[in-house]
């Protein structure tokens, strides 16, 4: 049994005595929080692994896409859906205007500046500006053409902003559909593939689009050596977007596909500038029938028009 001695309270020497009585004891104190060493950490990670989290993201990261994901979406059919599409600042449009017309080699047009928030906004303004911009200067250009000839009477074509309209937004609308389905196709043949989603490849064409507006103003001048190479300069702007975007998704595919590719996406926008040209501005002579007028004494006189 404990004696009355061992239930009495005790005074303990100093840490420091009782380390030279045993200098292999742990103490610990209770006033200071207990640290673990960082170089515990660094003996568990694997090599590389710091990459990694970078890639895949750390747990405050995912806690944030987490509470960002309990969000619930609108349904597709409310305003609030296609809100999100517009969600954009002028200072971004602005910037990614300037990264269309003046392309930095080698870098990503996506990664560069649409994949941190694509949106709709500027692609639908580029092209409705383009529309006008085509049908405006188509007018302007048939006139300037026309002008000082006797027989010629001014008749605005409102019919060439439907037709502009028509191929514009088919062009920006149904290539990147097509583009999309197509890259969708080989990421599932081939493993290592970049893939773009549908609204960013449409924002890639729409800004693309815009170096044509200025070239379509510039187009006005009735001179066809002066069009063709501003058709050049801007198929070598737009172009060079394009390539430096969709190269990458396609450069780890088969050798011909990838070039076969690229070719197909340059020649339908080749085609797209070209035949605008064509229709729009290069008018062709009119074909105006010769006066009859009559003569006094019964016969017609028929006069060749100049």
């Amino acid at each position: 049994m404990a004696t009355a001695d061992d239930l009495k309270f005790q005074e303990f020497d100093d840490a420091a005595n009782l380390l030279a009585a045993n200098p292999d004891a742990t103490t610990i104190s209770i006033d200071e929080p207990v640290e673990i060493p960082k170089n515990q950490h660094s003996h568990r990670q694997e090599p590389g692994r710091e990459e990694d989290d970078e890639l895949l993201g750390t747990d405050d990261s995912d806690k944030t896409e987490l509470l960002a994901g309990q969000k619930k979406s609108a349904p597709f059919w409310t305003f609030d859906y296609y809100q999100t599409f517009f969600d954009v600042d002028t200072y971004q449009v602005l910037d990614r205007i300037k990264g269309s017309v003046f392309p930095v080699p080698g870098k990503n047009f996506v990664r560069l500046y649409i994949r941190s928030n694509p949106d709709l906004y500027g692609p639908f303004w580029i092209c409705a500006t383009l529309v006008f911009t085509i049908a405006v200067s188509g007018n302007l250009s048939n006139f300037f053409i026309h002008l000082g000839k006797p027989t010629y009477r001014y008749v605005p074509e409102f019919r060439k902003v439907s037709i502009a309209a028509t191929t514009i937004y088919a062009y920006a609308w149904l290539v990147p559909l097509a583009l999309w389905g197509f890259l969708m196709w080989r990421n599932s043949k081939v493993m290592n593939i970049v893939s773009y989603s549908f609204l960013e490849i449409v924002c890639v064409y729409g800004y693309s689009l815009f170096i044509y507006i200025p070239t379509a103003i510039l187009w006005i001048i009735p001179q066809k050596v002066v069009r063709w190479v501003l058709v050049v300069f801007s198929l070598c702007v737009s172009g060079s977007v394009l390539v430096m975007t969709f190269w990458p998704a396609v450069r780890d595919d088969n050798r011909r596909i990838a070039v076969a590719t690229v070719a197909t996406v340059l020649l339908l926008h080749a085609l797209l500038a070209v035949g605008c040209l064509a229709y729009f501005f290069d008018a062709p002579e009119l074909d105006i029938p010769a006066p009859i007028i009559p003569a006094h004494n019964g016969t017609t006189v028929i006069t060749k028009s100049h």
